[in-house]
């Protein structure tokens, strides 16, 4: 059942992923576009630092639910290297829940930003986009990060990587 539950959990998570990787391949694909344009005809994409200052910080935010899922966090385990095991997988459980909480009031208040920005007709500079639609794709991500915090709390980190690893070979191996 666990590990039916984490398969699931992986496919969300490099799904959202890949969504903020498809983001960012467009705004490195504009910016190319802007300094092509720049460099032969002295016409740059107007406002480019704005779109890469937006869709940055939502790919970034779309990549921390896999991140947290693949045990990708810095651990600073100075201290606990020469523990148990069991003290080790307590402590990562209580780190987990912790980044939960913490994300999880990202997300709500991310939400509420994006309410009170919309609210407010905050956009940006040279291009008028809406800054609410940036904190409104953020805060699904930081939810998300919130659910995949739970589950690596939860689900033991063995049944985790049992069935990670079929679906990481299967794709090495072609």
């Amino acid at each position: 059942m666990m590990r039916g539950l984490h398969t699931r959990m992986v496919q969300l998570a490099r799904g959202w992923a890949l969504l903020g990787g498809c983001l960012l391949l467009g705004l490195i694909l504009m910016s190319v576009a802007s300094v092509l344009g720049r460099w032969l005809l002295n016409a740059p994409v107007q406002g480019d630092f704005e779109f890469i200052q937006l869709g940055s910080a939502v790919c970034v935010a779309a990549c921390l639910p896999l991140c947290q899922l693949r045990d990708g966090n810095i651990i600073v385990d100075f201290f606990t290297t020469r523990t148990d095991a069991n003290t080790q997988r307590t402590l990562d459980c209580l780190g987990a829940l912790l980044l939960a909480v913490v994300a999880a009031g990202l997300a709500w208040l991310t939400a509420v930003g994006a309410i009170s920005v919309r609210d407010g007709g905050e956009t940006s500079m040279l291009r008028s986009v809406p800054i609410w639609w940036v904190y409104a794709a953020m805060a699904p991500s930081f939810a998300l990060t919130a659910l995949m915090a739970l589950h690596t709390a939860f689900c033991p980190s063995r049944d985790r990587d049992a069935s990670a690893q079929p679906d990481d070979d299967s794709e090495s191996a072609r």
